[in-house]
Parts: structure tokens; C-alpha cells; sequence
């Protein structure tokens, strides 16, 4: 036999072989194993950063902007000026006011350093013609009766008793006026009030020419520019307070069964994919969204990075499940996972057969595989060509 003949049988051989060995003990394929490991699921949604509640700032008097020092988007500190207005007519106000006070404060003690000591000077020199009366009155009377004088003297000397007693009792109403009990003294302390309100409400509209930041926080829009002239009730400029802050996302609503309040979340802004930062769900809203099919989520951020904005685009993943020694397998080993029977095919004496398996946590790639399924088993991946009762000889996976 030549030499080509040789090789020619041998060639035949070993595809006989092969075909011989693929027939009886199946086609090499590669598997993938199921390994205890943790398995923590999470649901990732996007949404954008906010501000837990928001200021708006605006005038409280009409007046005519005369400054702004800030611009948008700065940090601006508790009671720092936000917005000036003109102040020359609340001013001309505050001077007219702090006259009134000083008016009302003179006429007080012109009370209590003038009138009253009239007054009591009045009541006395009263008094004392009061008493002169009396006695002139009391020895005409005497004269009349033993007959010295006539009726008329009689009578003129009544007559001034009677208007000495009436001085007497205007005087002593003057005095008692005059007191600082007296009606006189509680006018003038009603008209010195009414002084120092009407001061005090010059001075608040004076104050209302200076626009300032209620809380410390950032400057997120400005409405208002040099020479505008505003109205009470207008929104001038949003204020983000600082402090705590809340990202605020869309959850498609098949994932509501597994949202809690309190459950822990990671964070990346768009902007800076690479940071990661911490979140808790705080709220979610008991209704849900007809037209897109989602729930409104917030987040809370107690320490919210320096780079964060409002309104940035943010992605997180919600941790709504940890299991920390699962039987688990990479993700696509597992057949209608979303069905209600999902299954694998796990090589067992040589054949790649069918089993049902219970699915637990779903994690990035890999799933929990609650029963069905022990660590160590091979099971055969979706994508290889491989039906169910079919002989394979098992790979591990590279």
C-alpha cells in the first residue's frame, strides 16, 4: 500500500472518530456553573435633582430696582442682600415718623412739667378764694340778720360763693386731667403709641427696599434686573435652600412591589458618571402616572457633593434586595426568566436535560437560583445550539 493511501485511511480514521466520539458522547459545549456568591438587586430609574422645598423671593412694596448684586447660580449666605430698591421716599417716611414720636413725647412732658403744676397752682389760688368767699358770705349773713345790710348784699356775696365753688371744681377737673391717670396724659401716651407705630411701620417699609436671602442656599433663576419696577406678589428670584437635597425619579409601575421606604440607593449625576454618592428613598407618591405607567420617587441626599446642581440628570440604582451567600447563576443561563416557569439545562450524565428552577434576587448578571439547582451544577448557557435530552460533553466556561 502507498503512502498516500496510508493517509488517506488514517484521515478517514480520525474523522470517524470524531464523528463516532460526537455521536455517542455529544458535542463539546461550553457551560457555566452555579457558585454561592452575593446577589444584590437593585431598580435603576432617572430622574433630576431638587431641592427638598424651594424660596421664592419677591418685593413686599412697589418700588424701582436700584441694584441686584447676585447673579444666578451663587451661593449666597442667610440674610446677605439679594435685590435693592429705591429708598429716598421710604426714608423722607422714617423722618416723618421719628417728628411725629419727638411731638407726642413733648406734649407728654409738657403734661407732667407745665400744665400739671398750673393746674395745681390754679386748684389752690381756687381754693383760697373759695375759702375768702365763704367767710364774706358767712358775716353778711350775720349782718343781714341784725340788720346792717339789705337782701342784695346778702345775694352778691351767694353769688360768689357759688362761682368761687365752681373755680374750685374746674381747677381740681384740670388737675385730676392733668395726672398721669388723668384723660390728658392717656390721650397723649395714645397719641405717643400711635407715634411709635407709625415709626416702626416707616422703618419696616424701609426695610422692604432690601431684598434679603430668608435662608442660606443657591441662587437657582433671577427674574429682576437694574431699573425694573416690581410689584408685591411677583417672583423675583428661586432660592434653593441649603442643606439636604432630593433627587426626584420616574419608576416604571411593575417595580412598586419592591420599592420601600428607607431602602439604601447609589447615585451618579450625568454629568460625573464616575461618582457615586449615597440615597434613601423618602417618598413615594400613592398614585401612579396613567399616561407614562410610573410612580413619582424621592430620594433624600444628606450629603449632597459639592459638584451636585439642581436640576441635574441623575441615574440611581435602588437596592430593593440582598442576599449575601445565594446559589447563583450568570443571567443568561437561566431560559423565560420573566415567564412564570422559568428553567435550564443542566448537564447530568452526559446530557444536557431540562429542570425547573425557582428564581429569587435578580442582580447585575447574575440571579438567584432559590431551588432547583446546587452549587457546582453545569448548566448550559441560552445561546448554545443545544435542545433538551442531547448528549454534550461539558466545558467549563473560559
Amino acid at each position: 500500500m502507498g503512502l498516500k493511501k496510508l493517509v488517506a485511511v488514517a484521515a478517514l480514521a480520525l474523522v470517524a472518530g470524531v464523528v463516532a466520539a460526537r455521536f455517542f458522547l455529544g458535542r463539546e459545549i461550553e457551560v457555566v456553573q452555579a457558585v454561592r456568591r452575593e446577589v444584590v438587586q437593585a431598580v435603576v430609574a432617572t430622574g433630576r435633582v431638587e431641592s427638598p422645598f424651594r424660596v421664592d423671593v419677591g418685593a413686599q412694596v412697589v418700588g424701582t430696582v436700584t441694584r441686584v448684586p447676585v447673579e444666578q447660580g451663587s451661593s449666597v449666605a442667610a440674610g446677605q442682600t439679594l435685590i435693592e430698591l429705591d429708598a429716598a421716599e421710604a426714608h423722607a417716611l422714617v423722618r416723618q415718623a421719628e417728628a411725629a414720636v419727638v411731638q407726642a413725647q413733648g406734649r407728654l412732658r409738657q403734661l407732667k412739667a407745665l400744665q400739671l403744676p398750673v393746674a395745681t397752682q390754679a386748684l389752690r389760688q381756687a381754693q383760697a378764694n373759695l375759702a375768702n368767699a365763704s367767710a364774706q358770705h358767712e358775716r353778711n349773713r350775720k349782718l343781714f340778720a341784725s340788720g346792717y345790710i339789705g337782701q342784695s348784699v346778702l345775694d352778691e356775696s351767694s353769688r360768689n360763693l357759688e362761682v368761687a365753688q365752681t373755680q374750685v371744681d374746674t381747677a381740681r377737673k384740670q388737675v385730676d386731667s392733668a395726672r398721669p391717670q388723668g384723660s390728658d396724659s392717656a390721650l397723649a401716651l395714645a397719641a405717643l403709641e400711635q407715634a411709635n407705630a407709625g415709626l416702626q411701620a416707616a422703618r419696616a417699609r424701609l426695610a422692604y427696599t432690601r431684598i434679603v436671602a430668608p435662608v442660606a442656599g443657591t441662587l437657582i433663576a433671577r427674574h429682576v434686573e437694574h431699573g425694573d419696577v416690581v410689584q408685591p406678589g411677583k417672583t423675583l428670584m428661586v432660592l434653593a435652600p441649603a442643606g439636604e437635597t432630593q433627587i426626584v425619579v420616574q419608576v416604571d409601575e411593575r417595580n412598586i412591589g419592591l420599592l420601600r421606604l428607607g431602602q439604601p440607593a447609589l447615585a451618579s449625576a450625568d454629568a460625573y458618571p464616575e461618582k457615586r454618592f449615597a440615597a434613601t428613598v423618602s417618598y413615594m407618591n400613592p398614585g401612579v402616572d396613567a399616561q407614562r405607567g410610573t410612580v413619582e420617587v424621592k430620594l433624600l441626599v444628606r450629603e449632597p457633593p459639592p459638584y451636585l446642581r439642581q436640576d441635574m440628570t441623575v441615574s440611581v440604582d435602588i437596592e430593593v434586595g440582598r442576599s449575601p451567600d445565594a446559589v447563583a447563576l450568570p443571567a443568561d443561563a437561566v431560559r423565560d426568566a420573566t415567564g412564570a416557569a422559568p428553567w435550564v439545562l443542566v448537564v447530568e450524565d452526559g446530557r444536557a436535560l431540562r429542570r425547573a428552577v425557582e428564581l429569587g434576587l435578580r442582580g447585575t448578571g447574575w440571579v438567584e437560583i432559590r431551588s432547583g439547582l446546587a452549587p457546582g451544577e453545569a448548566v448550559v448557557p441560552v445561546l448554545a445550539p443545544v435542545r433538551p435530552g442531547e448528549r454534550v460533553r461539558a466545558q467549563p466556561h473560559a
